[in-house]
């Protein structure tokens, strides 16, 4: 039952973490060049229209920080075990997913391939914290509570 719930938190965290970089990539009108509400299935022809656009790029790495911070956070609540690890998960598939990007489409500044590394991993950390940390703080309420 516990591999079902991890890999439905771990789902429920890409999803959000998805939603979250699609906003952030939405927020210039002059960036959307499609009609859809998630940039995906068209990316290469946003990303050819916004190669000399670094403010994009820039976007799109605080878009993914916050959304690898939220995602980890969404993914540590539904998980029962090893909070901060499924969320660290969560930073890890966002950075996989990320590089075959850069891989596949030869459009984005050195920058944001530089600060891509720099960004999952500690958001995705940050997130599973901020859970860890909140379960914490509620345990020892309880406990006081109790005595």
């Amino acid at each position: 039952m516990n591999f079902l719930r991890n890999t439905f938190g771990v789902l429920v965290g890409l999803a959000v973490a998805a939603l979250i970089i699609s906003i952030g990539v939405r927020l210039n009108p002059s960036w959307i060049n499609y009609e859809e509400i998630a940039p995906f299935q068209r990316w290469e022809k946003v990303l050819k229209s916004v190669e000399h656009k670094p403010y994009f790029f820039v976007a799109l790495l605080i878009s993914s920080g916050i959304a690898a911070t939220i995602g980890g956070v969404v993914t540590a609540i539904i998980v029962k075990y090893a909070k901060v690890a499924y969320a660290i998960l969560i930073g890890f598939i966002l950075l996989f997913i990320a590089m075959l990007d850069i891989i596949i489409f030869p459009y984005h500044p050195t920058f944001y391939k530089i600060l891509i590394f720099l960004t999952f991993f500690p958001f995705a950390w940050m997130g599973g914290k901020i859970t860890e940390v909140i379960y914490e703080r509620k345990k020892r309420r309880n406990r006081r509570l109790q005595k």
